[in-house]
């Protein structure tokens, strides 16, 4: 038993639509999966699912080929997943890569409306689903909620001559509370008279009142040409 050439471009045609707009959401998030990655991984899938369908014989056994998959894919996943201190970040991209398998799957199978629903689900997920996470990572403990560590990277540029200020004034204001300085360094910029600084901290417990704190601290600084912060995310 064959496919038809047009029946296999529809299904593989919409698994890398599926696909590229499952990646549209993660590429305007600067994942480091994105656009490409999701739309390949969807694609994949339903190729991979319809050789496991119409190719082996005597029978053909899709449900193994998917099987296999889920296996791949969640290799693929592992690959996204990186540890730094006490945060761990990745986890929501590999848990994309393997929703995102399915999807591809289920439109290589022809369950379209399955398809379909599964890729709506995995964009609305993660877009109305992560401010909501993060309104709550930034909320402060309450009624014995444990707050998981974190990692944080402050970032400053400014004058060469006023660093030393600079220095004297982030010490405090990043090191206070449970706050823990792992590294800070230096680095030229592209303007001769700029200098980067870079500020690596590590809490027990996540509390970006402090970046915020810090921010304006320096903002009244006319030195500092930009400061900002960032800590781990999925």
């Amino acid at each position: 038993m064959t496919m038809p050439g047009l029946e296999l471009l529809i299904r593989v045609g919409l698994a890398t639509v599926l696909g590229i707009i499952i990646g549209i959401e993660r590429q305007w998030r600067a994942r480091v999966a994105g656009l490409q990655t999701m739309a390949l991984v969807c694609m994949g899938a339903a190729l991979f699912l319809i050789l496991g369908a119409y190719t082996f014989r005597p029978e053909p056994n899709p449900t193994q080929v998917a099987a296999q998959i889920v296996t791949g894919v969640g290799f693929l996943g592992a690959g996204v997943i990186m540890k730094q201190g006490f945060s761990v970040t990745g986890l929501n991209t590999a848990a994309t890569l393997w929703a995102t398998a399915a999807v591809g799957a289920l439109a290589g199978a022809w369950m379209w409306r399955e398809a379909i629903t599964g890729a709506a689900i995995i964009v609305v997920g993660n877009t109305f689903l992560h401010p909501l996470a993060t309104r709550m990572d930034r909320a402060r403990t309450r009624a014995g909620r444990e707050i998981p560590p974190a990692d944080y990277v402050f970032e400053v540029v400014c004058t060469s001559d006023a660093e030393p200020n600079v220095r004297t004034l982030l010490t405090p204001a990043l090191t206070r509370s449970n706050f823990q300085l792992s590294s800070m360094r230096a680095t030229a910029t592209t303007n001769p008279n700029e200098i980067a600084l870079r500020i690596e901290l590590s809490a027990a417990a996540r509390d970006d009142a402090v970046m915020e704190d810090a921010i304006r601290t320096l903002s009244v600084d006319p030195a500092v040409r930009s400061v900002s912060w960032t800590t781990g995310s999925n």
